[in-house]
């Protein structure tokens, strides 16, 4: 079995102790930490930040918004993540709702 962490969504700042408890999880062996966007802070700067203080979990987007980047930057993103990680990065794209759509535009 494989155990993930997932971090939430942000709003005015970084949920208190997470990037302590991604170094945790990193320690325990977890193989994945997820991270979302909607409203708040996004997807991507997030895994940077955790990844560059962990060594073997994967950083992962549940989900990074299609709607809030060209293709174009979100896979330069996405590659740019992924070898800055070492291949760790694992990435999951949603088109969302008019909820989030319609509230950033």
């Amino acid at each position: 079995m494989k155990l993930g962490y997932h971090t939430g969504y942000w709003s005015s700042g970084p949920p208190a102790g997470v990037a302590e408890a991604v170094i945790e999880a990193d320690r325990l062996g977890f193989d994945s930490v997820w991270t979302a966007e909607a409203y708040g802070s996004d997807a991507l700067t997030p895994l940077a930040w955790w990844g560059a203080a962990t060594k073997n979990i994967k950083l992962a987007t549940n989900i990074m918004q299609m709607s809030a980047r060209t293709p174009a930057a979100a896979g330069m993103a996405a590659i740019t993540l992924d070898h800055l990680s070492g291949g760790r990065f694992v990435l999951g794209l949603g088109a969302s709702g008019p909820q989030v759509v319609e509230g950033w535009y």
